[in-house]
């Protein structure tokens, strides 16, 4: 019997069993296999993929809403991975235009490489801003920050998702309430008994990554990352809104190296909701 043409083969919805198989599409793209966020994604999103004949995926992306209503306010389209095999191909423009199709009238973001942006655009993406990823072993030093910090309880949640909510502008409950189980750290910035700031740093093969980073003011962003640093060997990985350049130019000069650019995208609006100021870096760029 021949074999399907790639065109005609079903889409699908992933689940939490397809993670060993989305996995291994990372792999075959030299991304890192990255179970551990695969596992959160297709937990709290919805996995579209398109299985392969000859055995594991063509291709497969995630879309992670937000919102408390019927309808949702926001979708976050990330870990969109063509297997080499079937690249250039129209694979990749095929699930994607099935994702908006899907998502109909809600309003999407993603984050752009700088080889994927064409296609986005092509479908009507446009690019409303960028974030730098930096990567490496965090150096104390310089001023102390008066800022307090101090690991999160479970007394916290409720504080942490409304602040989540005030500053990234839709419901994520979700996605931050998972955020317990899924990070290795949980801190909160504390002013008297008001929390201003959180961020986590969950484990991604051999580095932490902070995200996501939400605070009052730079001050507040330094002193939950030097304190995330603090109790972690490995070294650090995040993606930092570049409109806050404090931020960048401390942590560079706290040994992050600059790794890549990404360009922040928007369907169906023309800027994201929320507080900029206050939303330092994403969970993960898979997911906003």
């Amino acid at each position: 019997m021949p074999t399907p043409a790639v065109a005609t083969l079903p889409i699908r919805r992933l689940t939490p069993r397809d993670i060993t198989a989305c996995a291994d599409l990372s792999e075959d793209r030299g991304w890192p296999r990255e179970e551990h966020k695969w596992r959160l994604l297709l937990s709290a999103g919805t996995g579209h993929g398109i299985d392969d004949p000859a055995g594991g995926l063509v291709a497969a992306c995630v879309v992670t809403e937000y919102g408390s209503g019927e309808r949702s306010d926001l979708g976050a389209i990330g870990m969109v991975l063509v297997a080499a095999r079937h690249a250039r191909r129209g694979v990749g423009r095929r699930l994607m235009r099935h994702v908006v199709s899907a998502m109909g009238t809600i309003p999407l973001t993603l984050y752009a490489t700088p080889y994927g942006r064409p296609l986005y655009e092509e479908l009507g993406f446009k690019t409303t801003g960028r974030s730098e990823m930096l990567s490496g072993f965090f150096t104390p030093g310089g001023p102390q920050s008066r800022v307090a910090t101090r690991k999160a309880t479970a007394e916290d949640l409720g504080a942490i998702l409304r602040l989540d909510e005030e500053v990234f502008g839709t419901d994520r409950t979700p996605l931050i309430a998972r955020l317990p189980a899924f990070s290795d750290q949980l801190r909160v910035a504390v002013d008297g008994e008001e929390i201003v700031g959180f961020a986590a740093a969950w484990p991604n093969m051999d580095t932490h990554v902070v995200g996501p980073l939400i605070a009052r003011d730079t001050e507040t962003a330094k002193s939950l990352v030097t304190s995330l640093a603090a109790h972690t060997d490995r070294p650090l990985r995040t993606d930092i809104d570049v409109r806050h350049e404090d931020l960048l130019a401390w942590a560079k000069e706290r040994g992050l190296a600059s790794v890549a650019m990404n360009s922040v995208m928007t369907y169906g609006i023309t800027e994201l909701p929320g507080d900029w100021t206050r939303r330092f870096a994403p969970l993960t760029v898979a997911a906003g």
